[in-house]
């Protein structure tokens, strides 16, 4: 199983290298990915939880990440791409993907903030069907020679995008959510990237990307990845509310939930310090909880 870390760039700190270096951080821990979220706007939950404090471009900072380090998979969790714009994009991530070298994993949704697709010009109820040819018009821009599309938001003939990626064909698409129609899209591409399901969830749902796989002639051994993407929580003693996910509690509780997702198959855990307590203390304070993960779980992982 491999284990990744989601940088704070959502997490209202002020100096964005600060939050690039914690990628530094995981790649001397051993840990194989690190990952930046994305949302445009302070709005909808994203402002409750951040108010005016920076949420800094996900991009922009897995690129800094990117020149930082010379060996960690680098990820978004997730761009949500009715906020983008298809050609723009295929041409940032290829760009990235030579810049680091063939390490970029595209996670990509359809969002959940009627809000922010209201405010950008997108109506939430058309996101899954934007997201659909978004992701041909990409495809299409990334492989060789010129593309033409004729799609219902986008329509172009002899078109070429360059540089292509490092990656043949390109980097791996991975898709995140929960519904029936997240997992039919994941289907179509490389992997499955949900947020915050505890294993008896996804075990739930794989068999609907299972059967969706098998008809169009593949299967999860055909190198399709499976990731549980969950918040860590390293403090133990009295709670407030009850844990987001199972990745909580003593050294022996997180082994213990490491073994129940690989059980049903997840190839990757990409973990996040959600509360607020993480970053009590600054980068110094989620280093430290960050050593004890990699000392507790990720060697014996490895040995």
């Amino acid at each position: 199983m491999r284990f990744g870390f989601t940088l704070p760039n959502n997490m209202g700190v002020t100096d964005p290298d600060e939050v690039a270096e914690v990628a530094v951080d995981c790649e001397r821990l051993g840990f194989d990915s690190v990952w930046v979220a994305h949302h445009v706007l302070n709005i909808g939950y994203v402002r409750e939880r951040l108010g005016d404090r920076p949420y800094h471009d996900a991009l922009t900072v897995l690129t800094w990440a990117a020149a930082k380090t010379e060996r960690v998979e680098l990820g978004t969790s997730v761009l949500v791409l009715p906020y983008l714009h298809p050609v723009n994009l295929a041409k940032q991530l290829a760009t990235l993907d030579h810049l680091s070298k063939g390490r970029l994993l595209v996670g990509v949704g359809v969002g959940s903030l009627p809000e922010e697709n209201a405010a950008l010009g997108v109506p939430y109820h058309e996101r899954g069907a934007f997201t659909d040819e978004f992701l041909m018009v990409m495809a299409a821009l990334w492989a060789p020679g010129s593309a033409t599309v004729h799609g219902e938001r986008w329509d172009f003939a002899d078109v070429v995008c360059t540089p292509k990626p490092f990656r043949s064909p390109h980097p791996p698409i991975l898709v995140g959510g929960n519904r029936a129609p997240a997992l039919r899209r994941a289907a179509r591409w490389q992997g499955w990237h949900p947020m915050r399901l505890p294993p008896e969830s996804m075990a739930k749902r794989l068999p609907v990307i299972d059967a969706e796989l098998a008809a169009a002639g593949r299967s999860r051994l055909d190198g399709f990845r499976v990731h549980a993407c969950l918040d860590l929580d390293l403090w133990t003693g009295p709670r407030d509310r009850p844990p987001r996910a199972p990745m909580h509690g003593t050294a022996e509780q997180l082994r213990d939930a490491v073994g129940r997702y690989r059980e049903i198959g997840v190839t990757d855990l990409v973990l996040s310090a959600m509360s607020p307590a993480a970053l009590e203390g600054g980068r110094s304070r989620l280093v430290e909880q960050l050593e004890h993960f990699a000392a507790e779980v990720l060697a014996p992982e490895r040995s």
